[in-house]
């Protein structure tokens, strides 16, 4: 189990319909986060520290992000957050 970050490219975004995707948008805050299912999301905006046992991983614009099933870990939002997501 780990968090997995890739560089994807327009092409891949636009193949996989990332755009089309639900937003989720967060201001700075700290908070605490369980994943009962993966989570994949495409970070547009903003700058995340998400702490677990796994250790620490920072989230940057322009990051896909697979969050594994069964996470349990801290979210510090350093700077605003704008994202694509989907569950499942």
């Amino acid at each position: 189990m780990k968090i997995q970050i890739e560089k994807l490219s327009e092409e891949e975004i636009t193949r996989r319909g990332i755009r089309k995707w639900s937003i989720w948008e967060k201001e700075v805050s700290e908070f605490d986060w369980f994943y009962d299912e993966q989570e994949q999301c495409l970070f547009l905006e903003g700058r995340v520290i998400v702490s677990s046992s796994l250790g620490d991983v920072e989230i940057r614009k322009g990051d896909f992000v697979t969050f594994p099933e069964g996470l349990q870990c801290v979210w510090k939002v350093l700077e605003p957050v704008r994202k694509h997501y989907y569950f499942g």
